[in-house]
């Protein structure tokens, strides 16, 4: 199969969390740059990436590259592309998103107008033909420009692939499902432990980490923009990982909540607020491991657990959106205790909240990640609390 570079966007500050996950699936990472990992695949690396990866924002199929700094420049670098090599002739095309960060071109709808002229441009001089009626499969593309360099991807994924299909209802300030899957791994939580989110909103953390338990691929259950290229990716590519995927599950786990060396599953998350509840049961149930999971309602304050070296794994409130400021410093005390009165856990948390460690102590490591355009801190507190 032809070899292409494949670009994945993930979170500023997770680039190696990512990266690891595409070498695990067997594939040579190329690049790692701010939010990106590039590497190189085939048709099949198309599929297994949207199928398995839990922590990539899609999966971009690299057309090329080139400098731009005015217009006619763009025009000009996006009509050098070899695009019918990848657009039959029935294709519906267009720039979905362009970005520009430290360019000379800015405007979105600008760049997005020149690129869809330059593209038609380009097909109409391989096709002889100057109209297109576009009723074909949907081929997306995506653009970005840094520093008056231009990257032109093909979107395969289509719905960024935090939308897993099971979180049909949230609260008031959800984490994204692929944020969750990314800290859950970069907290080397091991399935053998005890999970605790003990504000759990609609239960992503829980739902993330039983996923992960069960060996359950993440998009097993979506539909992605590159199953209709046929001309591209052949159709039993689709079915052989979902195969994969399915041959992967730890279905006995699922049935016993024993993992593969006889001991039980223990994954659990509080909230505060009843009505979250039965809200994070139903999600949990869409993605298939609603028995692996206990969901209670219970107080920050109430949180305890009989077992040793476990891991508390939460996302608080910030003061942001959902509580006012003043209710933090009570809010965040509590979880201290309760976590120092626990036997050997480890405590993890993302917040954008300043004044945390003030409440928390100082964290043994702390680190700076985006939650969309928001800096947030994932502070680890190793083994704390009663031996």
């Amino acid at each position: 199969m032809q070899r292409m570079e494949l670009v994945v966007p993930c979170h500023f500050g997770l680039e190696a969390v990512c990266k690891k996950e595409i070498q695990d699936l067997g594939y040579d990472v190329h690049t790692v740059s701010d939010g990106k990992v590039h590497f190189i695949g085939d048709a099949e690396a198309i599929v297994r990436a949207n199928i398995f990866l839990r922590t990539g924002e899609r999966v971009l199929l690299k057309l090329g590259s080139f400098h731009a700094e005015s217009y006619e420049d763009l025009f000009q670098g996006t009509k050098a592309l070899p695009l019918e090599e990848y657009l039959p002739k029935d294709a519906s095309f267009w720039v979905t998103k362009a970005s520009s960060v430290k360019s000379k071109l800015f405007s979105p709808r600008d760049i997005q107008s020149v690129m869809k002229k330059a593209m038609v441009d380009r097909m109409a001089s391989y096709y002889h033909q100057s109209f297109f009626e576009e009723h074909g499969a949907k081929y997306p593309f995506r653009v970005s420009l840094y520093k008056d360099e231009v990257l032109l991807c093909l979107d395969t994924s289509g719905d960024s692939l935090h939308k897993r299909g099971y979180r049909l209802k949230m609260g008031k300030a959800p984490i994204k499902e692929t944020l969750a899957a990314s800290l859950i791994l970069l907290s080397k939580w091991r399935e053998d432990a005890p999970f605790v989110d003990p504000m759990c909103g609609a239960g992503t953390f829980p739902i993330e980490a039983a996923m992960i338990a069960a060996k359950i691929a993440p998009g097993m259950h979506r539909h992605f923009t590159a199953e209709a290229w046929e001309n591209l990716i052949p159709k039993k590519e689709w079915d052989y990982a979902l195969e994969e995927a399915g041959d992967e599950i730890d279905r006995s786990l699922l049935e016993t909540k024993k993992n593969s060396y006889g001991k039980m599953v223990d994954i659990q998350g509080y909230d505060i607020d009843p009505a979250m509840i039965p809200v994070c049961r139903e999600n949990a149930e869409r993605a298939g491991v609603g028995k692996l999971i206990h969901f209670q309602e219970r107080e920050v304050g109430k949180m305890s657990h009989s077992k040793r070296g476990g891991l508390i794994l939460t996302n608080p409130p910030y003061g942001e959106r959902i509580e006012d400021k003043r209710n933090l410093p009570l809010l965040y005390t509590e979880l201290r205790e309760a976590y120092e009165d626990l036997d050997d856990w480890r405590l993890c948390l993302i917040t954008a909240y300043e004044q945390a460690e003030k409440y928390l102590g100082k964290a043994d490591k702390n680190r700076k990640l985006y939650n969309g355009m928001m800096k947030t801190y994932f502070y680890q507190y190793n083994g704390k609390g009663r031996k």
